[in-house]
């Protein structure tokens, strides 16, 4: 059975460098595709704190899905979900591809590290050996094609640019392709030319040349690049993870602390977004059949 979502993020993929914002919830990927996004990320990272928990691997595989379930059902995008380190051995990362699949995702990405991982932009990262990944990448390429004649997107993230080196990154990057991952997501990459190599470097695999994913996380160890200069270097997609978390958080904090200090929220009001506003958004119109599921962005 063919994925949809999968097949979209794909043709999607082919005609250009994808922006690929993180949606935290339902609400958030609604938002997303509203502003005119035409794909959507599921972070680990913001997961994870959303849920009010640090991003090192404790929460389940069906809290995961949930989560990706709710926004690609809300925001009718093709959504690649974070996987972490896939939730177990190769027969978890199967598991893994299979439920990523039922819940709705386009395509997942697993990495390298050792469980509990990490942040990829914290330091004190380990790798498990480069056979032992490959392993993995191959078991969610063999559950892509199993339950959905390989559409589902398979991405393999290496974190070796911060613990083993560049040479290593691109050495794992090439070994995960010839297991059968589609997309490689190098993960910590310190500036522009560092991107430029590892893409030039991929781009010696001829016709086997995967995707590639740019990620634009803020307060890292990469700094702030155009995705009109990731199109130049060739990547498929861009990522921004938590982004809009960082920015709803933030006036979250901000409105608590000014309401506790004045008593009121009628010095927030001009920052709300107003109940007409969120009924646009959820697609409601108070007195009339509200439609479930539309699958649209509504």
């Amino acid at each position: 059975m063919s994925n949809q979502a999968g097949e979209r993020l794909r043709k999607l993929l082919s005609e250009g460098t994808v922006v690929a914002p993180g949606a935290f919830n339902a609400l958030c990927g609604l938002a997303v595709a509203r502003a005119g996004f035409r794909a959507c990320y599921v972070s680990g990272a913001a997961t994870s704190v959303a849920a009010g928990v640090p991003d090192v691997g404790i929460l389940t595989l069906e809290h995961f899905c949930r989560v990706i379930n709710e926004v690609a059902t809300a925001s009718g995008l093709p959504v690649l979900g974070d996987a972490d380190t896939g939730f177990g051995e190769s027969e978890m990362v199967r598991r893994t591809v299979f439920e990523y699949h039922r819940a709705g995702a386009a395509g997942l990405h697993i990495e390298d590290q050792v469980f509990p991982k990490r942040c990829g932009h914290l330091d004190g990262k380990a790798l498990v050996p480069i056979d032992h990944a490959c392993e993995k990448v191959e078991a969610a390429a063999r559950a892509s094609i199993d339950c959905s004649d390989g559409t589902f997107v398979v991405c393999a993230r290496t974190d070796a640019r911060g613990v083993t080196g560049m040479d290593d990154a691109i050495e794992r990057a090439r070994r995960y392709v010839e297991a059968g991952a589609d997309m490689i997501f190098p993960e910590g990459l310190s500036s522009e030319a560092e991107f430029g190599a590892f893409a030039k470097a991929m781009d010696d695999l001829g016709d086997a040349r995967p995707h590639l994913l740019a990620n634009m996380t803020e307060f890292g160890k990469t700094p702030m690049i155009p995705v009109s200069r990731f199109a130049e270097m060739g990547y498929s997609i861009v990522i921004y993870p938590v982004t809009l978390l960082r920015v709803a958080m933030k006036a979250v904090e901000e409105a608590a602390a000014m309401l506790r200090a004045e008593g009121t929220a009628a010095g927030l009001l001009g920052r709300m977004q107003t109940r007409q506003e969120l009924y646009e958004l959820i697609g409601y119109t108070p007195g009339t059949e509200w439609r479930f599921g539309a699958g649209d962005g509504r």
